[in-house]
């Protein structure tokens, strides 16, 4: 653990208490993460991981972990110098991350299903394992610790494991993970195009994918997208239990036998929203926008028109009963989720969260795991407060929150409205962002938008990341750094998130690899004038190093399509670009540059650059 304050000598400022450094060598010259220090531990003070510092008025985190809220026969307490691990029938005696010891003592033959029922009696899951194989800041027994505590889920349905699902978890000790949304609606999409969606999601860094679809056929696009998925899925089961059927009708067998067939085809965590309450619905009346989840719409009419309860909340011990068979988790639902910056944080959104810690610690009653979805839209300044009042209210559990977006007149760009939300949104505490794509409000996303909401989302979650001193998280950025400062271009390609698109911005102006880039010349490089300065450490690392300029080959289809999307350049004009640069540097019959792995030196390439340049020119 770090905890220190630092005075630099040269301003005389002093720095406030330092974190976790990102970096694992402690490359470069920063001091590291202003966040608070880690605290990785399996009791209350656990609560504390890889947290922001409080903004004054802040609530403070709960006390209590999922070991408070213990099914009925079950007793804990943590035990002194016991020294050896017990696992008999009704005991076990093990020992936490920390090196301190926990007797766990429970009903005669209870057998554990779910994550957390393990993690309870110390038991280190293959899932657990493979977790912590895939952040190696965490042990495979601090992984346990979390689940254990409620403020780790390992969403990993037992039918799911059997094909294709690489466990991951979702919690503060963890990195911070991205949903994708999508689903086929009655208007747009179908099985195949949500199953390429789903392949498409996942190339772009998708931790989890929702299927929402309201459309179609949804049992047979459920079961493919479960089939062919690598990560965990979730679904709103509210959608399937009101087709073929009015919602007036909807019973207590509707909504059991719905859960238990998407729990037997491997569904992995359900959205209930079982928060929304009818003492709840007047607190909506001034609202600019109402209820703007569908889940929440749909259960507030169902409550108007039976006088009655929210039957979610009504049923939540039998639908707990039917998760846990199955190690399904929770995503309790935030049905009264504000749709605009008018209604957030508002007494509708704050009571139903006061319910979602109360359906939390009845869930951990019964061994299942949980985590609490969140806003929506909420202005920048209120983001904080809404994490740290969950964090509060539901003991720790993992938040995942949708956004939020900060503003609401930039209809087509909302995905980065967004993700400028959801970066707050993560430092502030949020274990998992929802993304939002440039279709949000608009219609269904298509592949393209599923990438950019992917995308704008891996930068929120990763920025977020680096802010709170997780380990290991800037080095892929220090090595990028390097790359750039050594001015090896294709070094920079390969570390960045979408080579692609970084290869065909740069050759979109300069189709050579030399010492400058197109945006500032060669005369003007900062970069390339500190690496010739020899009092400069900057460029100068050896395995970055490379000493000859060379030609890149013409745009790939690829390039061409992502500036086609970009709207710089018309695709005549790309094709015709494609083919002059083809022209000035040659090609072979494959159709590559003849030159493509020829080195040059950089006064060759400027000239070569220039004549390419004034082939444009001259068309």
């Amino acid at each position: 653990m770090i905890d220190q304050t630092k005075t630099d000598s040269a301003t005389g400022y002093t720095l406030p208490p330092l974190g976790q450094n990102p970096s694992s060598l402690a490359r470069g010259t920063s001091p590291g993460s202003f966040a608070k220090p880690s605290r990785i531990a399996p009791g209350p003070e656990g609560c504390w991981t890889f947290s922001s510092p409080d903004t004054p008025g802040m609530p403070q985190p709960s006390d209590r972990t999922a070991w408070d809220f213990l099914p009925a026969g079950w007793t804990t307490e943590l035990v002194d110098g016991a020294g050896a691990s017990v696992e008999r029938d009704g005991e076990r005696v093990f020992e936490q991350g920390d090196g301190s010891w926990r007797r766990v003592t429970l009903p005669a033959g209870f057998e554990p299903i779910t994550q957390l029922e393990s993690a309870r009696l110390g038991i280190i899951t293959p899932e657990m394992q493979r977790v912590a194989e895939r952040e190696p800041h965490l042990t495979a027994v601090q992984v346990r610790d979390e689940v254990a505590a409620g403020r780790m889920v390992i969403p990993a349905n037992k039918t799911h494991l059997g094909y294709q699902l690489d466990p991951m978890a979702i919690g503060r000790a963890s990195k911070t993970k991205v949903n994708a949304n999508m689903g086929a609606s009655p208007v747009s999409s179908g099985t195949d195009a949500e199953v390429e969606k789903l392949k498409w999601a996942e190339r772009w860094g998708a931790d989890t994918v929702m299927d929402l679809s309201t459309g179609g056929n949804l049992d047979e696009c459920r079961e493919a997208i479960i089939r062919n998925s690598r990560v965990p899925i979730g679904t709103v089961p509210i959608y399937s239990m009101i087709i073929g059927r009015k919602l007036y009708d909807l019973d207590a067998k509707a909504i059991l036998e719905s859960l238990e067939h998407q729990a037997s085809q491997g569904v992995d965590y359900f959205t209930i929203h079982a928060g929304v309450r009818k003492a709840h619905l007047p607190y909506v009346k001034d609202r600019l926008i109402g209820i703007v989840s569908r889940g929440g719409s749909l259960l507030a009419k169902w409550m108007i028109d039976h006088d009655d309860e929210n039957p979610m909340y009504t049923l939540w011990e039998d639908i707990c009963d039917v998760m846990r068979q199955h190690d399904v988790t929770f995503s309790i639902g935030d049905g009264l989720r504000p749709g605009g910056l008018a209604d957030a944080t508002d007494q509708a959104q704050l009571a139903e969260l006061c319910t979602l810690g109360e359906l939390t610690e009845r869930a951990w009653r019964k061994g299942v795991q949980v985590m609490i979805e969140g806003p929506g839209h909420v202005p920048f300044d209120q983001i904080e407060y809404n994490m740290k009042l969950q964090r509060t209210l539901c003991h720790g559990a993992p938040f995942y929150v949708l956004g939020p977006l900060v503003t609401d007149i930039f209809p087509g760009y909302d995905h980065i409205t967004s993700c400028i939300g959801a970066t707050a949104a993560a430092y502030h505490g949020a274990s998992m962002l929802c993304y939002v794509t440039p279709k949000e409000h608009l219609g269904l996303p298509k592949k393209d938008d599923v990438k950019q909401g992917c995308i704008a989302y891996k930068i929120a979650a990763h920025s977020a990341d680096v802010a709170l001193g997780i380990p290991g998280t800037r080095d892929r950025d220090d090595e990028l750094t390097m790359a750039r400062a050594a001015l090896n271009w294709e070094k920079h390609f390969e570390l960045s998130f979408d080579p692609d698109t970084a290869r065909a911005y740069h050759d979109e102006d300069l189709d050579v690899d030399t010492d400058f880039c197109a945006m500032c010349g060669h005369d003007w490089c900062s970069v390339r004038i500190s690496k010739e300065i020899t009092e400069f450490a900057s460029g100068k690392a050896e395995d970055y190093q490379w000493d000859r300029a060379k030609v890149s080959e013409a745009l790939s289809p690829e390039q061409r399509e992502i500036l086609e999307k970009r709207g710089v350049l018309s695709p005549e004009e790309l094709h015709k670009l494609a083919s002059k640069m083809k022209k000035a540097v040659g090609s072979k019959e494959d159709g590559k540059a003849s030159c493509h792995s020829d080195y040059v030196d950089s006064e060759t390439a400027r000239d070569l650059q220039k004549q390419v340049d004034l082939v444009q020119l001259d068309s």
